[in-house]
């Protein structure tokens, strides 16, 4: 069973930098999954902000392009989200998912607030 913890939230003026880091635990074969970003603000469905398939390839919500960063470190287990230039519209909680051969795993979330 494959166990994701996020880490890096907090709260960030308009324009500023965080970056989000989701350890995946449970697995030996990290590498070979794909790993996604999402984020749900109150009042709002969860949305799809970033991916990265186990072979590197990335996408982006248009809404974080150019903005936000994905990435990963399969030797640590590890997905990043390098989120820059941040709108308070981005303020949500942000979820690490992953998946392969059609299981899914979530993370618990962390809050990201950015003030205006």
């Amino acid at each position: 069973q494959v166990q994701l913890v996020e880490s890096g939230g907090g709260l960030v003026q308009s324009g500023g930098s965080l970056k989000l880091s989701c350890v995946a635990s449970g697995t030996s074969i990290f590498s070979r999954y794909d790993m996604n970003w999402y984020r749900q603000a109150p009042g709002n469905q969860r949305e799809l902000v970033a991916s990265m398939a186990d072979t590197g390839r990335t996408s982006y919500a248009d809404s974080v392009k150019g903005r936000f960063t994905i990435s990963r470190d399969n030797a640590k287990n590890t997905v990043y989200l390098q989120m820059e230039s941040l709108r308070p519209e981005d303020t949500a909680v942000y979820y690490c998912h992953s998946s392969r051969l059609f299981r899914n795993y979530w993370g618990q979330g962390t809050q990201v607030t950015v003030s205006s």
